[in-house]
């Protein structure tokens, strides 16, 4: 394959960040955006001198479309993840992979039998932060795994659900669409979670959704995890506010959104400040922990993400983040949606 050329559906918040990124590599080529006619996505259509098409099935006119990022409300994702599928066009398909699990499960079922080169857009699973926290971890200078606190803590504005309505409306709310990347996180660092408690409010912004979230959840390995949610907290603890790597966002260097902890120290994530007992002697509590600052590497994710999407589209690369991977992310925080409303805890 020479330049691939890529469409791209949606060109919303995370949309534009995708094409920017492809519009800026030499090896791959904007060929249309697909979206509604409105005069804000004819701008964006018009300042990349590509066109703009209603739906996919326009993209058929073009010739030598290697791929299709998907970026539009979550409601749409399934079909047209399956009409890149049934094209035979690589596709990465922002999180979640679907609006719901039981279409997950058809396209991830179509995609096994096609043999499809699906990504689901998890994208700080490629973020080297994430790669650093899981070689500490990994390492055992931690010693075995108890607990992890987490956060996703902020304030949406009004602007926010104006922009995009369907946000205020089933799909639309932060578990599906910011506590799903903490979920792909969290099982990356502590591994399978298998079982979820969690309590949910929609007091404050009074939408069809919720707006702030406790949820308890318990691994395969034993640890235990408790995290916080809200999109109505004006508070610095989330990822996008403490890991400095989208410059969209304000940041707060000295603040984390995980904390994970062993029977021999514990790690603050994005800071990367270890504290742990040193030797092979018993910890206590009545012994001081050694204190560092790990270096790290910081890059942006989504950039990293679409080179991994070039290196699947070219077949150097298995997706990172499968179309099953991308579902069971949903099926938990599904079964945490579902623990809210029905009082109890779900076995994931």
């Amino acid at each position: 394959m020479g330049t691939l050329g890529i469409v791209v559906v949606g060109p919303g918040l995370i949309g534009k960040q995708h094409i920017r990124l492809v519009a800026a590599r030499s090896d791959c080529k904007l060929l249309a955006i697909v979206a509604p006619e409105h005069e804000a996505n004819y701008a964006v259509a018009r300042e990349h001198g590509v066109p703009l098409f209603r739906d996919l099935d326009e993209c058929r006119s073009l010739r030598d479309i290697d791929g299709a990022i998907i970026s539009s409300p979550n409601q749409f994702h399934a079909e047209q993840a399956k009409w890149c599928i049934d094209a035979g066009v690589a596709v990465l398909v922002e999180k979640p992979i679907t609006a719901s699990v039981s279409e997950g499960e058809a396209l991830v079922a179509l995609a096994e039998r096609r043999n499809a080169k699906v990504l689901v857009g998890h994208h700080r699973a490629h973020s080297p932060l994430l790669a650093r926290a899981r070689e500490v971890i990994e390492s055992g200078r931690l010693g075995r795994l108890v607990s992890v606190m987490g956060s996703a803590q902020f304030y949406k504005p009004a602007d926010y659900f104006e922009a995009g309505p369907w946000r205020t409306k089933p799909g639309g709310g932060p578990i599906l669409i910011n506590l799903i990347h903490e979920i792909g996180n969290l099982r990356s660092l502590c591994g399978e979670i298998t079982a979820v408690q969690a309590f949910s409010s929609s007091t404050l912004r009074r939408h069809e959704v919720e707006d702030t979230v406790a949820i308890n959840l318990r691994f395969a390995n034993g640890a235990l995890g408790n995290f916080m949610l809200s999109d109505t907290a004006a508070c610095a603890r989330s990822w996008e506010q403490t890991s400095r790597e989208n410059p969209a966002y304000p940041t707060y260097p000295d603040e984390d959104c995980y904390v994970v902890a062993g029977t021999r120290g514990y790690l603050s994530v994005p800071t990367f400040r270890l504290k742990y007992q040193p030797g092979e002697e018993e910890p206590s509590w009545l012994k001081p922990l050694t204190e560092e600052t790990l270096e790290v590497e910081r890059q942006e994710p989504l950039a990293c993400q679409l080179e991994h999407f070039v290196q699947v589209i070219r077949g150097n690369a298995k997706p990172l983040v499968s179309a099953s991977d991308g579902l069971r992310n949903l099926k938990i925080t599904e079964a945490i949606a579902r623990s809210a409303a029905e009082g109890r805890i779900i076995e994931t």
